[in-house]
Order: structure tokens, then C-alpha cells, then sequence
């Protein structure tokens, strides 16, 4: 969620920030320096001291995530670059704007698809409480697969942000201050009110005392539930309310022991009494700073990383443009900047210079994990067919950037779907279900994972995926996972018709017709089951689609050839075409395996209506 020290709403991406406090002086001419520990990179320019502090830090800190979640291994699907900057007027450049002004900030949290960023002003005492929120989001997306709330989501968010650490121990537990004064002052709402509020709701998006409230008790929440050792409880909560589909009330009965009613009234005595636990958790002794190793940074890498920053705001995308060049007219070769040029390119969908830049960084470092991802993501953008030769080049680049980052979250994704398109969908199968291990809410992956099920005529548990997926908050997931799922269902409901017709070759007796039917009351391109008076037959046959004629679309005709057999197959309107294994229907398609469901034309110039469609 995007808001700022009081909870005012900002654009996308995720910008998280606090009020500055103090400054230091450092010396006029800086010497960049990243710092590497197990599990992260920070490039600095306020002396390698102070970025082992911000390395060891974040390595607390994710530390203690796995101790809080009882996890023994943390991922990370998205590469993380933190960037410790030794000044406020370096921060500010970096900062988003309101009103054309850049916002005053210590701390900056910025997340994209293909890779997070923190920004720090080290010239502030504490930089770290605020980016450590969003971090903790970021962590939880990338380790919890069950589905939660925001009330939980936002409150362990704000309980992780609010611990302290130091060299030797993490103190965890402490009630911010300002959380005592915002529901002191407003007041708590009512549990079970807490507990409807989702992400599209009112409360959760504008401004004002009720989202302060909103966010303030559910750190209240989480806070009582750790001290309470009911945390463990909460998993068995949302089990009831989204698997088994009980009410907030009968979901909070059976995992807490308490109605919403009475936990209103022990969370009032909780904030009155200010018994709260403040326990610590020894960090790990094995991590030391002076164990980090440092290697220099030239002028142009620093720049390159600064500008990529830039380069995934959306208020600074054109400076960014701008930095790349430069940083290209000192270094030619500098991979950063090309893989930046690259980026930004297709983001503008200017696929030819995308792939221009892409070429270059290639040529440069072969080794760039992320390179290699957008050259295979580009191949399927620019040939719609996966089959032959070209699936195996996008293969090979998608498992090159997995071998250089075997947490590439992305990377598994789109391999995993090119598996299935061309023509191994068991394996990509298996390939999406480890990027859905690496960002198990990533609901893009989701998506994925569901086509696929669709592919390997797994439709329940598509169904059941897309029908979680309807409840996004996000509009676009919602649309699309609606129309998937229709698909599925009418799927489901053909096979159920044709009985075994898959196993057998035929059905007699049933034919499936599409119309559409105009009349009040009724719903466009709606699927009958009739029962015709006199036999028709439906054959199921596989092939490949050898000509696709769309000249009087949305009608479309096929040419697939089968064994020695040539048919042309009708199709009465594509864009209502039951799709298995593919998303949309394609004119281009050529020399695609199929497998359909066709009902026989007995008068007429074609050979059939096709009834549904399985790209392999």
C-alpha cells in the first residue's frame, strides 16, 4: 500500500518514506563502494563503514521475518539493489514528486516486477523503520502462500517495521508511540469491521482518521496475537473464511476461540493496560559485517544503478533516459545502462530498439541474468507461434537466466509457459509451479498456473484457482481470471455432455451450439445443451492447423490437416470459442497441434463446426 508519514495516497510504484531528522557532513568528493553480504548488494557513496551497517541490517532483519514466520528458508523473487546515499540533497533527487515538487524523504521503497529498490538517506539517524514496512510486504509475497486480509498483511507489516536491532539482538514487539495516540484520540473500530475491510474498500484507500485507525489497530492486532501466542491460529482463520467459506464470526470462533464481539473487548483492555511484551531474538552470530566484502565502484556503474532507479518511477523515466546516455558516453559497454535503455524501450512497446539495447548488453556480459530474460520475453512477443527451433532459443535463454539466478521468479514464468504452448505442457506444468514457489501470491503467476491446469485437462484445479482469483482487488486479475474461468467451466460442462468422448472418438445423440440470443433476459453467446431429434455426431481429432482465413471475422475458418485427412472447420465467432492452453484465439497461427471437438456439417461447403479447441 503507498502512502506517506501520515497516510496521504501517492501514484504507483510503492514509495514508503519519514521525516528527515538530522544530518551529518561528509567529505566533498565520494568514493562508491557496494558492499555484498549472503543476501544483498548495497552500492554506497557514504563510506563502506556505513554501508556493512546497511548490509547487516537487512540481514537482520530478514533474519528475524524467518524466526516471526517460523520459516527455516527466506526467498526473494525479485532481485533487491539498496542504495545507501550519503546526503539529503542526493535523496531528494531521488524522491517522487507532489505538485511538481520532490517530496521531502529519508527512506524510499520502490518495487517493479522485475526488480525492487531501497533508497536511504544515511545523513538521517534512522532510515530504516519505514522501507523495513514495505520490505516486509515484499518478503510476505514472496514466502506466505496462503491467502490473508490487509488487516493482517498491513499489521505484521507495521510490527516488523517497529523492531529495533543492533549488532547482537533484534528487540521485537515494541508499540510505536504514534499507535497509542491515533487510537487514544479516533478510538478502535469494531473487530469485525477490521475484518471486512479489503482492498478496494473506502477505509483502505482514502486518506483521513479512518485509514490511520485502520492501520494503527491492525498493528494492535498483530502486536496482541504475538503476545498472546495466538499468531499461529491465523493461517487456520483464513483457512475457514476463503477454503471453507465461513463468516468472519465463524471463522474467528473456530481459530481464535473468540467472536469479533470479544475481541473487541480483550484488544481495548490490551491498549488500555499497556501490557504489552517486548521480547528479544539474538541475531544470527555467523553474520558479521566485517565478513562483507567491498569492491569499488566506478563512476559510470553508480550512475547506471541511480539512473535504473529513475528508471522505474514513474516520475522520472525521461531523467533516466537522459542518465543511461551519459552513462553510455563514458562507458559504451556499461550492461547496466544498455540493460536500462533496454527496459525502458519495452516498457514503450519500441520492441526494435528494446532488442537493439538488449543485443548490446548481451554482447557485453553474457552473464546478465535479467538480459537474457528480456531477449527471451521479446522472441515471444515478436513471433506469435511457439514451435520449432524458435521455442528451443527462448528455452535456452530463459534457462540461462535461471542458471544465473535460480530465484528468478520471471524467469520460471514465462519458461513455464512456453513449455506448455510449445507442446510440453506437463513439463511446463512443473516449471510454473516453481515460480509459483518462489512468489506463491503472485497473482500474474496464477493466472499462468491455470492456463496450464487447463492445458494438462487439469480443469478443477483451474477452476478453483481462477475462482479465488475473481476476488482480486486488482481489476485487471479480476477480468481476466473472469473470462478463464468461464472458459474452464464451459469446458467442464462439454466433457461432462460428450461423456467419453475424448477416450472413445464421438458422441451421438448431443450437439453443443453456440447462439446468440438478444432477446431481455438473456445473456450473449450463452452455451445450450439441446437434444437433437435426430443423431448428430461430434468427433474429436488432433492435428495441426495447417491455415487460419479470419476475412469475415469474428467468423473464422481452419484448414487442419490430420493424419492424410485436409478439413475445413467452421468457427462462428472466435473472440466465444471455448481455448484450451492459450488465451486468446490467433489468425496467425500455422503449422499449430491442435486438438478439437467439431460437429459434423451434413449440408454445406465446410466439414464442421468447431465446438472447442486445445492448442498443444
Amino acid at each position: 500500500m503507498t502512502f506517506l508519514k501520515f497516510r496521504f495516497a501517492v501514484a504507483c510504484p510503492v514509495f514508503f518514506f519519514f521525516c528527515l531528522v538530522s544530518e551529518y557532513s561528509f567529505a566533498a568528493d565520494p568514493q562508491w563502494v557496494e558492499i555484498k553480504s549472503p543476501n544483498f548488494s548495497v552500492i554506497t557513496d557514504a563510506g563502506d563503514k556505513r554501508g556493512r551497517e546497511v548490509a547487516l541490517h537487512f540481514e537482520q532483519m530478514r533474519f528475524v521475518f524467518g524466526t516471526l514466520m517460523t520459516k527455516a528458508q527466506v526467498s526473494e523473487s525479485v532481485p533487491l539493489q539498496i542504495v545507501a546515499l550519503r546526503t539529503s540533497k542526493e535523496m531528494r533527487k531521488m524522491s517522487p514528486l507532489f505538485e511538481g515538487k520532490p517530496i521531502e524523504m529519508a527512506g524510499l521503497f520502490q518495487g517493479s516486477g522485475d526488480r525492487n529498490f531501497i533508497v536511504l538517506d544515511m545523513s538521517v539517524e534512522n532510515p530504516w523503520s519505514v522501507v523495513f514496512h514495505e520490505y516486509a510486504h515484499q518478503l510476505m509475497k514472496s514466502n506466505l502462500s496462503v491467502r490473508t486480509d490487509p488487516w493482517f498483511d498491513e499489521g505484521f507489516a507495521e510490527y516488523f517495521s517497529s523492531i529495533e536491532v543492533d549488532n547482537k539482538e533484534a528487540r521485537v514487539g515494541r508499540i510505536p508511540e504514534d499507535t497509542y495516540r491515533v487510537l487514544q484520540e479516533s478510538g478502535l473500530m469494531k473487530v469485525a469491521d477490521l475484518f471486512r475491510v479489503q482492498q478496494d474498500s473506502k477505509t483502505y484507500n482514502e486518506t483521513g482518521d479512518h485509514r490511520n485507525v485502520f492501520y494503527e489497530e491492525s498493528s494492535l492486532l498483530v502486536h496482541y496475537l504475538y503476545d498472546n501466542r495466538l499468531v499461529a491460529k491465523v493461517a487456520e482463520y483464513f483457512h475457514a473464511r476463503f477454503d471453507q467459506h465461513k463468516t468472519i464470526e465463524q471463522a474467528a470462533a473456530q481459530a481464535f476461540g473468540m467472536t469479533p464481539q470479544q475481541l473487541d473487548t480483550v484488544l481495548h483492555d490490551y491498549l488500555t493496560g499497556g501490557r504489552y511484551k517486548y521480547f528479544p531474538i539474538a541475531t544470527p552470530s555467523g553474520i558479521a559485517a566485517s565478513q562483507f566484502t567491498e569492491t569499488p565502484v566506478s563512476v559510470a556503474d553508480a550512475q547506471a544503478v541511480l539512473a535504473d532507479v529513475d528508471a522505474h518511477s514513474i516520475d522520472h523515466v525521461d531523467r533516466a533516459l537522459a542518465e543511461f546516455k551519459d552513462v553510455l558516453k563514458m562507458d559504451p559497454s556499461n550492461v547496466e545502462a544498455l540493460r536500462g535503455m533496454g527496459y525502458i524501450y519495452l516498457q514503450r512497446k519500441d520492441d526494435a530498439h528494446a532488442g537493439e539495447y538488449f543485443a548490446r548488453a548481451a554482447a557485453s556480459d553474457r552473464k546478465d541474468a535479467g538480459v537474457h530474460y528480456y531477449n527471451a520475453l521479446l522472441m515471444t512477443r515478436a513471433v506469435s507461434p511457439m514451435d520449432g527451433a524458435h521455442a528451443d532459443e527462448v528455452k535456452r535463454e530463459l534457462e540461462t537466466a535461471i542458471a544465473l539466478e535460480p530465484t528468478f521468479g520471471d524467469a520460471f514464468s514465462l519458461l513455464g509457459w512456453v513449455e506448455s504452448a510449445s507442446g510440453e505442457p506437463e513439463k511446463g506444468l512443473i516449471t510454473m509451479k516453481k515460480a509459483m514457489e518462489l512468489s506463491p501470491r503472485n497473482e500474474i503467476y496464477q493466472i499462468n498456473l491455470a492456463n496450464i491446469y487447463m492445458a494438462n485437462r487439469k480443469v478443477d484445479e483451474a477452476i478453483s484457482l481462477l475462482q479465488a482469483l475473481t476476488g482480486s482487488a486488482n481489476p485487471e486479475v479480476t477480468s481476466r481470471a473472469a473470462t478463464a474461468l468461464a472458459q474452464a467451466e464451459q469446458f467442464k460442462e462439454q466433457t461432462k455432455a460428450f461423456g467419453s468422448l475424448v477416450e472413445n472418438g464421438s458422441t451421438k445423440g448431443i450437439v453443443f451450439t453456440r447462439e446468440v440470443n438478444t432477446s431481455p433476459g438473456t445473456v450473449d453467446g450463452e452455451i445450450h445443451i439441446e437434444a437433437m431429434p435426430s443423431p448428430s455426431t461430434v468427433h474429436f481429432i488432433t492435428g495441426k492447423v495447417a491455415e487460419v482465413d479470419c476475412s469475415e471475422a469474428p467468423q473464422a475458418l481452419l484448414r487442419v490437416v490430420s493424419g492424410e485427412r485436409s478439413l475445413r472447420l467452421r468457427i462462428g465467432d472466435t473472440k466465444q470459442l471455448v481455448l484450451v492452453g492459450v488465451g486468446q484465439f490467433s489468425c496467425d497461427w500455422k503449422n499449430k497441434k491442435v486438438a478439437l471437438n467439431y460437429q459434423e456439417q451434413k449440408l454445406g461447403k465446410d466439414d464442421g463446426d468447431v465446438v472447442s479447441l486445445e492448442i498443444q
